[in-house]
């Protein structure tokens, strides 16, 4: 079970639903106007306000340790961005009522840290147009220390543990080092009690070991994998399961659930060199090992935390349940991956 108890699980746990919940209410009021006018405005004013709030959360947990996360506060600090800035703000100061934009900023610039020793990696909304379009997003943090993911947490606004997409509601999903992946539900009051034992499900990844039975967990988003060699690999194997397809690290979650069975990131052609972003895999990462699967890059690597904010020594992401992963791996070295 979780250590509910540690100081850095709490964190991790609040955290992460307080960042859900400001999210959610970006996206109910901005995000769905938006939708008929192509505007991505609503996810960049939750990616400043989310990072803004989980960076002031960690300054008064944890003095002095380092974050590493995806935004910057230079594009709000120049006079394009002020209007920007004050919504950000805004919505920052329904959970900290005395911020400033100025605080806000710092907060936000908080996410510059070095990846060295022991750091915290935060996306604030991994799967912004699963945000836009009211599909699949997540919030994702985690702890890393000397290369070992120890900690991973995914809020998943739009998921429940059945792997039913939701209305509202939605899932907190965590894994420990050693101690499983458990999920529970986000709770909308910002009162609510702290979390206990009961509130959890242990999740576990599937038991198919008939690649042809595989579901591949699938993006709708192409930009940063290689969609013709993913379906390559379906021919290869003759998998005849149908795809789940979804945006964000959510994957990881419906994975660890066992309603799918591997997951992949391959570098996209007209990009060969493409790096994962450490934020995008870290919290995922131990979130499908505790639940029992397996995460490597193509060749079969562990996926090695301390070359910087990429993934720079390894190539792409095989996640899977573990029982699927050398046959997947063989597969993909026999198309070239």
């Amino acid at each position: 079970m979780l250590a509910l108890d540690q100081p850095e699980v709490k964190f991790a746990l609040q955290s992460v639903e307080q960042a859900c919940r400001l999210v959610r209410q970006v996206q109910v009021e901005l995000a769905s106007p938006a939708l008929t006018k192509d505007d991505r405005s609503p996810v960049t004013v939750a990616d400043f306000a989310a990072q803004a709030l989980v960076a002031q959360r960690l300054e008064q947990a944890f003095p002095g340790q380092a974050l590493v996360a995806e935004e910057t506060a230079q594009a709000l600090q120049v006079p394009a961005g002020q209007a920007t800035l004050r919504q950000v703000s805004e919505y920052v100061q329904r959970f900290i009522a005395d911020a400033t934009p100025q605080q806000v900023c710092a907060w936000i610039d908080h996410g510059a840290g070095l990846p060295e020793g022991r750091f915290w990696v935060l996306d604030p909304i991994d799967g912004t147009k699963g945000f836009l379009r009211g599909g699949q997003y997540a919030v994702a943090l985690a702890l890393v220390e000397q290369g070992e993911v120890r900690l991973g947490v995914l809020g998943c606004p739009g998921l429940q543990a059945s792997c039913r997409p939701v209305e509202s509601g939605g899932s907190l999903v965590a894994a420990q080092r050693g101690q499983g992946t458990w999920c529970a539900a986000l709770r909308a009051e910002s009162t609510a009690p702290a979390f206990e034992a009961r509130d959890f499900t242990r999740l576990h990844v599937s038991e198919q070991s008939d690649p042809m039975q595989a579901r591949l967990l699938r993006s709708y988003e192409a930009a940063h994998t290689n969609t013709g060699k993913i379906d390559g690999l379906v021919k290869r194997l003759a998998i005849q399961a149908q795809p789940v397809r979804l945006d964000s690290q959510a994957k990881y979650a419906i994975l660890a659930a066992g309603c799918g069975e591997a997951m992949l990131r391959l570098p996209p052609d007209d990009n060969p060199g493409y790096r994962e972003k450490i934020w995008d895999q870290a919290p995922g990462a131990l979130v499908v090992e505790e639940a029992g699967g397996r995460i490597s890059d193509l060749s079969g690597r562990a996926l090695d935390f301390t070359a910087g904010r990429t993934l720079q020594r390894n190539r792409g992401v095989l996640a899977s349940n573990g029982l699927l992963h050398a046959a997947l791996l063989d597969a993909l070295g026999e198309l070239g991956g």
